[in-house]
């Protein structure tokens, strides 16, 4: 009896230290230690991948920029090649020789879409602002042909429109403003204004009324005033060539300009 008690005893106490021991903190500093070290592992490879991930992503964008560039580059270049064959066949000597009579000074300024004439008639300062997109006008094409059938005459006139902005100019600042449509075969005033020197852009200044709504005899001296400073529709075919010419040679500018800045 005495015997199994200190049995009984013995078993008790190594159980207790058994249970004392898993709960000491060097035990629970250990086993946080492991679960610290996994978990850091974990991290780490984790870490790794997401860096391998990022890396090749760049380096497929940088590609895929590069390959981007260089098919652009290319296609401008050939853009180019088409810009400058197109250019080949405009002989800018005979644009450079004025029709006889023209009295204009032509001032080309390269980077600007706009061409200026410019002359001094008497005590007045003409300039003409003319627009280097000239276009052709389609209602001339459902014009019924003439009794003589000269298709010819009817194909060549009125199709040409040059689109231009007259100003005349005297000392005093003050100017008579044109809005101007020049076909082949005639000068047409689209508006008249007057414009002070000290106006105000924001403004709204009475600028008279629309030019068709004045009296004929009065349109037609206003013809007649534009005629004898220069205006006149024997320049028109020349006018539109020279703006062809220019808006061609802008365009090609315009091209390498891209390809320059692409390649950079």
């Amino acid at each position: 009896m005495a015997l199994s008690t200190v049995f009984r005893r013995a078993s008790s106490t190594v159980a207790t230290l058994a249970f004392r021991a898993a709960r000491s903190p060097a035990s629970f500093r250990s086993g946080a230690v492991s679960a610290e070290r996994l978990i850091l592992g974990s991290q780490i490879r984790r870490g790794s991948v997401s860096s391998f991930s990022f890396s090749r992503f760049s380096t497929e964008s940088a590609i895929t920029k590069t390959t981007a560039d260089e098919k652009l580059v290319s296609v401008i270049e050939s853009e180019i090649e088409c810009a400058v064959e197109e250019e080949a066949p405009h002989d800018t000597s005979i644009l450079e020789e004025k029709p006889e009579g023209f009295p204009f000074e032509i001032i080309d300024t390269p980077g600007e879409r706009t061409v200026l004439l410019r002359r001094k008639f008497e005590d007045e300062t003409i300039q003409v602002v003319v627009d280097s997109v000239a276009s052709y006008d389609d209602e001339e094409d459902e014009a019924e042909p003439n009794d003589q059938g000269d298709d010819e005459d009817q194909e060549s006139v009125g199709k040409i429109r040059v689109p231009m902005v007259v100003s005349v100019e005297k000392g005093d600042g003050v100017c008579l403003e044109f809005g101007v449509s020049a076909y082949p075969d005639e000068i047409v005033i689209d508006s008249l204004s007057i414009k002070q020197p000290q106006e105000s852009e924001n403004e709204l200044a009475y600028e008279g009324p629309d030019f068709d709504d004045l009296d004929e005899n009065l349109q037609k001296a206003f013809h007649r005033y534009l005629e004898i400073r220069g205006i006149k529709p024997s320049f028109t075919t020349f006018l539109a060539d020279y703006v062809a010419n220019k808006d061609s040679r802008e365009y090609l500018q315009w091209l390498k300009d891209l390809k320059s800045f692409v390649e950079k």
